[in-house]
């Protein structure tokens, strides 16, 4: 049985948009990331939707649905698991998710400031922050969290609980479109040979 993602590096990093060939409506042409992740194995895909999320019942569902005749169709399938995960899978997928990484830039000041706030947020909720940023710059990222977590404290566990759900479908998607687009520019080697989605001991 594969690992689970927080015990190796997650890759392919985060984004905030699809990339171009995922925004299409036609059939996955043969060298497409979609057609390479509708071609891997029932473990490989399995594996590399933990990358995406955590849960794995989640994962379970998105790689049984293959094959995906477009983006929209592996998104929308993605968004049904998200909405259905009961509160054990959204447990699962929220206990192996990380702080949010900010890009090179932060200042240190802003950063000792958000260790101390997800160290806050984490004693009290149980699980990591976890939030869909969408590109701004370090410094404006940096904001962003602390506002949110600041705020979001102040919740109670139900409606946080909620909150971090939906929060994790939008990650979840943002990292799908990461896979693909990954998986298109991987020159024909599977994700199994680069041994990104490999079991991990």
């Amino acid at each position: 049985m594969a690992g689970h993602p927080r015990h190796a590096t997650r890759s392919p990093t985060l984004s905030s948009h699809l990339p171009a060939q995922a925004r299409g409506g036609s059939d996955p042409s043969p060298g497409s990331g979609l057609a390479r992740f509708n071609a891997l194995s029932p473990e490989a895909a399995h594996a590399a939707l933990l990358h995406c999320c955590g849960s794995a019942r989640w994962a379970q569902r998105v790689a049984a649905h293959r094959p995906y005749p477009d983006s929209g169709a592996l998104l929308a399938a993605a968004d049904e698991a998200s909405y259905d995960l009961s509160q054990a899978d959204l447990s699962e997928a929220l206990a192996w998710e990380f702080p949010p990484e900010l890009e090179p830039g932060a200042s240190y000041a802003a950063l000792l400031a958000l260790r101390a706030a997800h160290s806050e947020y984490e004693r009290t909720f149980g699980h990591a922050f976890v939030i869909f940023l969408d590109g701004h710059t370090p410094g404006e990222q940096a904001d962003q969290l602390l506002a949110a977590i600041r705020r979001r404290m102040g919740l109670e566990l139900d409606e946080e609980r909620a909150i971090s759900a939906d929060e994790l479908r939008r990650v979840a998607q943002a990292r799908l479109a990461d896979l693909t687009h990954w998986l298109t520019s991987a020159d024909g080697v599977s994700a199994a040979e680069f041994g990104l989605f490999a079991p991990v001991g």
